[in-house]
């Protein structure tokens, strides 16, 4: 998580909302990701998008079964769907996300029973200081009159 936590605030530093994902195989890192949905002007610049897709491309397949992504804030509908899409065996992520999360606080996509392939979910990690990176975040950017 600490390497996700780390591509958060690269994304942090560069203005955009600070949440990273790194996918892990065999203990290795073989895909990093921040939130590049400013810097790209793409809604699809997510974190999680960004290190499926580097992960897919190291492995030379877009199936990683045997892979897990740690992932410092829950994903989105979009996000949860992509992991189950890419079969990844396993999704650790570090803050809730109440409003938009797609994994635990909305919907259950990873382990919905109608989709043809789940993901299993652990418990957040060092979701305190995930959920701060965010907080702080968010509160700079309303005292400069934006988001």
């Amino acid at each position: 998580m600490r390497a996700a936590i780390a591509e958060a605030d690269t994304a942090y530093e560069r203005g955009d909302v600070p949440v990273g994902a790194v996918v892990v195989q065999d203990g290795r890192i073989i895909g990093r990701g921040h939130n590049q949905r400013e810097q790209l002007k793409d809604p699809t610049a997510h974190a999680e998008m960004i290190a499926l897709t580097a992960a897919a491309s190291f492995v030379g397949s877009w199936r990683l079964d045997d892979c897990a992504i740690y992932v410092t804030l829950e994903p989105c509908t979009m996000c949860a769907g992509a992991l189950v899409l890419s079969r990844i065996a396993r999704l650790i992520y570090g803050a809730t996300d109440p409003k938009a999360g797609a994994c635990v606080s909305l919907f259950n996509i990873p382990t919905d029973p109608r989709l043809n392939h789940h993901v299993e979910v652990s418990e957040p990690v060092l979701a305190d200081e995930c959920a701060m990176l965010l907080k702080s975040f968010f509160a700079e950017q309303r005292a400069m009159g934006k988001k």
